[in-house]
């Protein structure tokens, strides 16, 4: 089966509930569902995904669907030690959610056995069938089962990924989960704002919406990580409860920054493209494309972290002169409407006006409104990193592997 349908409408629970119903535990056993021989200890479900960041996610979401059926679902990625994960597999697993380095490090030692999965998913299949992921994905798959059921979620699809996903299945469903009236690819509740901006005037212009009326939580996208890592610096400067997410930090690090983010701590979290697919995180209502994105389908996903679950919420794209041509590309594409940014600063009449910004605004935030606790308050847990990523800002040796995604090395 190929699912596709909009970013924030549920897709993980919608290939995860009857994925959590097919398999079998004792308590199917016990009420004489199934035959003890049904029973396994290696899993009997597969979820590939290409980041870590949503490998933890999805594997949260599924052990609170799975809780009252006791499935036990185990997340294994790179940049943590491999001994809990190891000890959680010899004890048993019914699901895994993984990243494809860190499962074919395990399944090539012996580690995690694949020969009883029925049910392979691939979330974000787009990005796992694209060429920095297929190698390894068509290992995976090679070690799995002849007979078993194959799904492909993403909420972007493009024809050649298709016709390259029938590869792996036999006579696959198309199911495109939107209403009949709804042409757009964009959700309809997220409000798009563009704007064509000056490098040396974008921190000063991100810290004024920051202060707009109504702002909840924000996420601020960049396509490099030294820009994310800069961003993030120079608001904390400024007042700014910010943390960031890119693949120079530490595992421990990212994983601080992304929990003090859902936990309140921090309200601003900038930062690459790993965390533009799938991550779900309750109250963003501003999304702040600081680099104009690569593609369409970036800037879809990208904007697709608010507006979620049938909430309202705001985009906004900051275009650099020399990006425009780019943007160009990517409004003609997804039938945006602005194909001409307006030209705007940071003292910007219209910015103000558009964004619901108080009057008088300005680049620092007030120390009567610095009321979060920020990101040193969330504690750094100790993975056992791998890689040699353990500090900020370090660097994996050369060959490193472990799950993170090859394919954007900006990220």
């Amino acid at each position: 089966m190929i699912g596709q349908a909009k970013t924030g409408t549920g897709k993980t629970l919608g290939f995860g509930l009857p994925l959590l119903e097919r398999v079998t535990v004792s308590a199917d056993v016990e009420a004489g569902r199934a035959t003890p021989d049904k029973l396994s200890e290696a899993p009997q479900a597969l979820v590939v995904v290409p980041t870590r960041e949503l490998c933890t996610q999805v594997t949260n979401d599924l052990q609170t669907a799975g809780k009252v059926r006791d499935v036990r679902v185990l997340a294994i990625y790179g940049g943590r030690a491999y001994e809990p994960q190891v000890e959680a597999l010899k004890k048993g697993v019914d699901v895994v959610v993984g990243t494809p380095g860190r499962l074919l490090d395990l399944a090539g030692q012996r580690k995690l056995d694949l020969s009883k999965v029925r049910a392979l998913v691939l979330d974000e299949a787009d990005e796992m069938l694209d060429l920095g992921f297929l190698p390894d994905v068509e290992k995976i798959v090679s070690m799995l089962p002849v007979k078993r059921q194959t799904m492909l979620f993403s909420a972007t699809m493009p024809g050649a990924v298709v016709s390259l996903a029938r590869r792996y299945m036999s006579q696959p469903t198309h199911i495109n989960a939107t209403s009949p009236d709804d042409e757009n690819a964009t959700v309809a509740n997220t409000e798009q704002h563009v704007f064509r901006a000056h490098s040396m005037d974008k921190p000063e212009m991100v810290a004024r919406i920051l202060q707009a009326e109504g702002r909840g939580l924000v996420m601020i996208f960049c396509r490099t990580k030294r820009t994310a890592a800069d961003i993030s610096e120079q608001l904390q400067r400024r007042g700014f409860a910010a943390g960031a997410v890119h693949g120079d930090l530490g595992q421990g690090a990212r994983e601080q920054a992304l929990r003090a983010f859902r936990n309140g701590k921090v309200d601003v979290l900038v930062c690459t493209d790993v965390a533009a697919r799938g991550i779900d995180v309750e109250g963003v209502t501003h999304v702040i494309n600081y680099q104009t994105p690569e593609d369409e389908k970036t800037y879809l996903h990208r904007i697709g972290r608010t507006g979620r679950a049938g909430r309202s919420g705001t985009a906004v794209t900051l275009v650099d002169w020399d990006d425009i041509p780019r943007w160009q590309l990517i409004n003609k594409a997804l039938g945006l409407g602005f194909p001409d940014p307006a030209e705007t600063y940071s003292t910007s009449p219209h910015l103000f006006e558009e964004l619901k910004i108080p009057a008088g605004t300005k680049g620092v935030l007030p120390r009567s409104e610095r009321t979060r606790a920020g990101l040193d308050a969330e504690q750094v847990e100790d993975l056992g990193e791998t890689g040699g990523r353990g500090k900020r800002g370090g660097t994996a040796p050369a060959g490193a592997r472990g799950g993170a995604p090859r394919r954007v090395p900006r990220g």
